[in-house]
């Protein structure tokens, strides 16, 4: 089984200067998830399902309880591309986070033992690992229904499609949660994996909701002159993207 969730990282700290005439002090260190995306087969996608809730889920919601991990959770495809599975977990510093990993594969290995149901199941994956952006807001609990947009961007300028987001996008974000619209969105750069840069989520009480909340975004993110000059920007350095629809089957917290 740990081959088929393993995924490999570097080190990243970020340390900010205290004011004039005291020590310096470390920041907290972002957050990482490790998301590992399964390729499925369609007619066996409920026997994986099993594993991970019988057999994943305790190992997983032990590691939440004793503070190893921040969360974990297991989505499922409702619509999009290929992907029909996310599992993912998080930690706070990438370190923590590979310490992490480590045991959850070694306890998740001893628990499946021989058993190949998981990976008759869901034999193929993609590995990322995102730092979260301290972009987005959102209820201590995410709706039940997610909605994820992957960005393809041009290396060379993703870091203005950060301040586009930071500066245009989120407060037509933020005003969907206060408004009750979705329950949590949030903004994450690519650390490792494929060829996706950025990953915008949104969670809601239901994909319908989701979905009229994401095109209320549009238009307030095309609004004005000012914010369609934003938009356009943005598109030109991260406009290719993939959609997908998730239903979140676990998350703890």
């Amino acid at each position: 089984m740990r081959n088929l969730i393993i995924v490999s990282a570097t080190l990243f700290l970020a340390v900010s200067p205290a004011g004039f005439a005291q020590e310096e002090e470390e920041e907290a260190p972002p957050t990482y998830v490790q998301a590992t995306y399964f390729y499925c087969h369609v007619s066996k996608e409920g026997d994986a399902d099993k594993v991970v809730k019988e057999q994943f889920a305790p190992i997983y919601d032990a590691a939440v309880e004793a503070g190893t991990i921040n969360a974990w959770g297991w989505l499922a495809h409702r619509n999009g591309g290929k992907w029909r599975r996310v599992l993912y977990h998080s930690a706070n510093g990438i370190d923590a986070l590979m310490d992490a990993g480590d045991k959850l594969y070694a306890a998740t290995d001893e628990a499946v033992g021989d058993d190949t149901t998981f990976g008759d199941a869901c034999g193929g994956h993609d590995d990322y690992i995102w730092q979260s952006e301290d972009v987005g807001t959102g209820a201590a609990e995410r709706g039940p229904a997610g909605f994820s947009v992957y960005f393809y961007c041009d290396q060379t300028r993703e870091s203005r499609a950060d301040e586009i987001v930071t500066e245009h996008f989120a407060p037509a974000y933020d005003k969907l949660v206060e408004d009750g619209k979705i329950t949590s969105w949030g903004w994450s750069q690519h650390f490792v994996g494929g060829k996706i840069r950025r990953l915008l989520t949104m969670t809601g009480d239901s994909h319908k909701a989701v979905l009229h909340a994401r095109n209320d975004a549009i238009n307030a993110v095309f609004g004005d002159e000012e914010a369609t000059a934003a938009g356009q920007e943005f598109s030109a350095i991260c406009g290719d993207h993939l959609d997908y629809m998730w239903d979140i089957q676990i998350e703890n917290p």
